[in-house]
């Protein structure tokens, strides 16, 4: 049985990683997917295409979530192809960690506007398509918002902020049946995880040795607690912040 049959979802920042793991899952659940990038077409392209060469439907949109012109663009393109909405991931993140000494004024507000504006900027594009059906909201957060990291000041106060988001708005959308949950990732193995140098480093490797399941996380492993989180499975859970790390805590 397709836990998301005939469900239309839109996943931010889909076209590499976590997101474009959500993508192909949510698809092979039964949804049909809105593919967002922001500049990796190739990338969202081929998303679409193993999504579609495997029976399922899928397009991608080009937005950067950070801009409202293009946030009511990539909800209107959705309208314009599935004519609803159920569905709301807000993944699309930046991530850079710096000592504060270095933190300037154009990357903490590249990272407030991308982590945080751009998720409430997507939550109010779609709440006005969910209508009084209602619809499902699935914040990527990180577990960094809960045990912030040397150097991670910027990067975990967004996540923490997401996370206050997501707790407020269970409350706000409660009568409205809409549900809104937030998931916190620990160190998943990802194009952005490589290129930061996380893999293959000391810190990956005390991460892993402190990890009880004594792994680092892969796209695959967020993806089917999105599944879960976008399903009727999960119908009486709102405002939760749900730690899918291989139970590190803490470190």
């Amino acid at each position: 049985m397709n836990k998301l049959e005939n469900k239309v979802a839109v996943v931010t920042g889909a076209s590499k990683g976590i997101g474009a793991a959500i993508a192909k899952y949510y698809a092979a659940a039964g949804a049909k997917v809105v593919v967002n990038y922001a500049s990796s077409k190739a990338d969202a392209d081929q998303v679409v295409n193993e999504i579609t060469n495997k029976g399922g439907i899928a397009i991608a949109v080009q937005a950067d979530v950070s801009q409202e012109a293009d946030i009511n663009r990539l909800f209107e393109e959705t309208q314009q192809a599935f004519g609803t909405l159920d569905i709301l991931v807000n993944n699309a993140g930046v991530y850079l960690y710096e000592s504060i000494e270095t933190v300037s004024p154009s990357t903490f507000h590249q990272h407030f506007n991308i982590n945080v504006l751009g998720s409430i900027l997507a939550i109010q594009a779609a709440i006005k398509l969910f209508g009084d059906k209602g619809g499902n909201i699935i914040n990527i957060s990180s577990g960094a918002s809960n045990t912030p990291l040397p150097t991670g000041s910027v990067y975990s106060a967004t996540k923490a902020a997401l996370d206050a988001i997501t707790i407020a708005l269970s409350k706000e959308f409660g009568g409205r049946n809409i549900r809104i949950n937030s998931i916190l990732p620990g160190v998943v193995e990802t194009e952005g995880s490589h290129s930061a140098g996380f893999i293959g480093s000391d810190f990956e490797a005390k991460l892993v040795a402190n990890t009880p399941l004594g792994r680092t996380g892969q796209p695959d492993d967020i993806a089917k607690v999105a599944v879960f989180l976008a399903s009727e499975d999960a119908a009486w859970i709102t405002g939760e912040k749900i730690v899918v790390s291989g139970g590190i805590y803490g470190i």
